[in-house]
């Protein structure tokens, strides 16, 4: 089963392609990407997209290819899991991670797809998925912590077509949005990505005007095929043949279980580079499930391999057939269906360090400790005076990890293109006052290069209402390198209107605060490359000066201050005695095994360790299935080979009246 393209003309006749000509497409499609992105933040009504951009935007060929976006291509495994017909005027639209492969990794991602026609022939797609700030479900924000299925998670829908030949279906529409806390806000959201994706079709349907049809099909074969050379002498450069190993965690489940072990092996053989997941953890009983579509791991791989090493490669899905993704099924990163999903950015995120340690140990000139490898949610709800309905969902951001190159960002985000939310909108339009927004000195972990400092906000709140919080790296460290030193991790402190004071797990929901509660959310730093005793000390009395580093936290690079001046006597002395009293310096530097973790843990950070996981007790949904007797892409997939070459979708293109052929022969023979 899969997806049936419908055309009333189909021919493409390869034609020669101008280097003029593909240098304009290229730069038009990557500025109509751009474009995309500024319709969805001037059209979004959500803080989460309007504001802090959480929505990913792609530009793809017929075929589905991604030739211009931000969070590679997830077409193929809508096509893979969509039984019906793709015709010209069609939209569509899906949230269920399993009905489509994992295109998206939960349901809070609301997925639009259009195909984009000329002259009767599909020429490509425009998509974009973003982040709704609540789709229903058991809590506000609709990210529960204990849930232990997807059914607890809010609205789920299969793949369908928001729009029939042009035409909206408006029940549809008004039946999802009955679902949901905040449907103004989701009609509005889902308006902006659908015209962001209206203005890729214009723009391509532009080139194709411009080129001819032929000249704009080929160029994007090129453009591909271009990648794919890029990228193989690329990995033969990067990725060596003998195997490397790296392993991280996700600190818990919210449930009280963890950590949660994300191991990879990587090697290359001849051009082919191979990532092989065998050793992650099973499938979590709590909803830190991420459901990874290879290609999304391919684009992961292809991105950090290119801005490491060569950002000025174009990137687009031209080189994925180069890589094999191997991940077991049932494991943490391929559960099955109904494993909870809802909270998976803490291992989406945490792919990023693992990466990190298999490149490093590849190429040491580009291996960087581990860093802000998430995107902590707080989200905040209740009643006003007035008794409307109010509801915050805000990202928080932390310390960048030190680098071959420099040091870490303070307080910046996993995702290049997220911004912050002004203090001054949340003042406005929340009933909350900010108190204190603030890098957290010495958070950083030492090095010759400094990792970046978390932050620490202060949410005063004003109003009754409840919390949720998702954050990790309360457990284990943020890793340094080289002799680097781990960051610093997070914590939640909520100090009550009454003066009592309590440490909040990283993960939790339904806690209740009263007006004049304060709450600290604290994020953690990134680690510290290098020797922090071959740190410049006049930087680090710098550090000192512009309150990213105390003066007791400079010690740890050997480094006295007395008064706004360094003390060189002194520091060699310090210098010279931490030297002699240390062993030799170790490449990642975890701040200690699970094992010694567990055991400094309530000293260390006022909570119960993580109990060791027990197999997830979920159960599987009927084989073949979605409970409801219809067969899904992902049990399609789980029947498929381990091995993944890369897009694999076989489209059938049809012409209309192949089609309605198809539809008597269906009713007729029931199939």
């Amino acid at each position: 089963m899969s997806a049936v393209i419908v055309e009333t003309t189909r021919t493409q006749r390869p034609v020669e392609v101008e280097t003029a000509v593909l240098d304009i497409v290229e730069n038009a499609l990557r500025n109509a990407r751009f474009e995309m992105d500024a319709v969805v933040l001037r059209t979004a009504m959500s803080p989460g997209i309007r504001e802090q951009n959480d929505a990913f935007p792609l530009i793809a060929d017929r075929k589905g290819r991604m030739v211009a976006g931000q969070f590679g291509s997830f077409i193929d495994g809508f096509l893979s899991g969509y039984d019906g017909t793709v015709e010209e005027g069609d939209v569509f639209f899906t949230s269920d991670p399993y009905a489509c492969d994992g295109a998206i990794s939960h349901a809070n991602d609301w997925l639009v797809l259009l195909p984009i026609y000329f002259d009767g022939a599909l020429v490509g797609w425009a998509a974009m998925f973003g982040h709704m700030s609540d789709v229903g479900g058991k809590v506000p924000g609709s990210l529960p912590t204990d849930a232990v299925s997807i059914y607890e998670e809010g609205v789920i829908v299969p793949p369908v077509k928001l729009f029939r030949g042009g035409t909206l279906d408006q029940q549809l529409l008004d039946t999802v949005l009955n679902q949901v806390r905040l449907p103004n806000w989701n009609r509005a959201d889902l308006n902006a990505v659908l015209a962001s994706c209206r203005t890729a079709e214009t723009r391509v349907r532009e080139l194709c005007e411009r080129f001819g049809l032929d000249t704009y099909l080929s160029t994007l074969d090129l453009l591909l095929e271009r990648n794919r050379q890029a990228m193989a002498k690329l990995f033969r450069q990067v990725v060596p043949e003998q195997p490397v190993t790296f392993e991280d965690y996700i600190d818990d489940d919210g449930r009280g279980a963890g950590p949660f072990r994300i191991r990879c092996t990587l090697w290359r053989d001849g051009d082919r580079v191979v990532l092989d997941f065998t050793g992650t953890s099973d499938q979590a009983e709590g909803s830190i499930n991420f459901l990874l579509n290879e290609n999304v791991l391919r684009m992961f791989f292809g991105v950090y391999t290119i801005m490491a090493v060569d950002p000025l490669i174009m990137f687009n899905d031209g080189f994925y057939p180069l890589v094999d993704v191997r991940i077991p099924e049932g494991s943490l990163l391929k559960p099955r269906r109904p494993a909870a999903l809802s909270c998976r950015t803490h291992a989406l995120g945490r792919l990023f360090d693992v990466l990190a340690g298999l490149l490093g140990q590849c190429q040491p000139d580009f291996l960087c400790a581990a860093g802000f490898s998430s995107s902590p949610h707080l989200m905040y709800s209740g009643l006003d005076r007035s008794g409307t309905w109010f509801q915050l969902y805000q990202i928080g951001f932390g310390g960048v990890p030190a680098r071959p190159i420099g040091d870490g960002f303070d307080g910046h985000s996993m995702w290049p293109s997220f911004t912050n939310v002004p203090n001054e909108y949340l003042e406005a339009y929340y009933p909350l006052r900010i108190e204190s927004y603030e890098s957290i000195p010495d958070s950083g972990g030492a090095g010759r290069h400094r990792g970046g400092n978390g932050i620490r906000v202060g949410y005063r709140f004003l109003e009754p209402g409840q919390v949720s919080i998702h954050d990790d790296r309360w457990f284990t460290k943020p890793w340094g390198v080289l002799g680097g030193e781990p960051g610093q991790r997070g914590t939640k402190i909520l100090e009550r209107a009454d003066g009592s004071r309590q440490t909040v797990p990283a993960k939790c929901d339904h806690v209740g605060v009263r007006p004049g509660d304060l709450l600290h959310f604290v994020t953690w730093g990134g680690g510290g490359w290098g020797d922090p005793l071959e740190r410049d000390p006049d930087q680090v009395r710098h550090d000192v000066e512009r309150g990213l580093v105390t003066v007791e936290g400079a010690r740890r690079y050997g480094v006295v201050l007395v008064g706004d001046r360094v003390d060189d006597d002194q520091t060699r002395r310090l210098r010279a005695e931490i030297a002699a009293s240390r062993s030799a310096l170790p490449r990642f530097h975890h701040g200690g095994t699970v094992e010694e973790l567990r055991a400094r843990c309530l000293t260390e950070t006022g909570l119960e360790p993580p109990r060791e996981p027990a197999p997830s007790r979920v159960p599987v949904e009927p084989t073949g299935t979605d409970g409801r007797g219809t067969a899904t892409a992902r049990s399609r997939a789980s029947a498929a080979p381990e091995r993944s070459t890369g897009p694999r979708t076989e489209t059938t293109v049809r012409t209309p009246l192949e089609v309605l052929v198809h539809r008597i022969a269906r009713q007729v023979t029931g199939r």
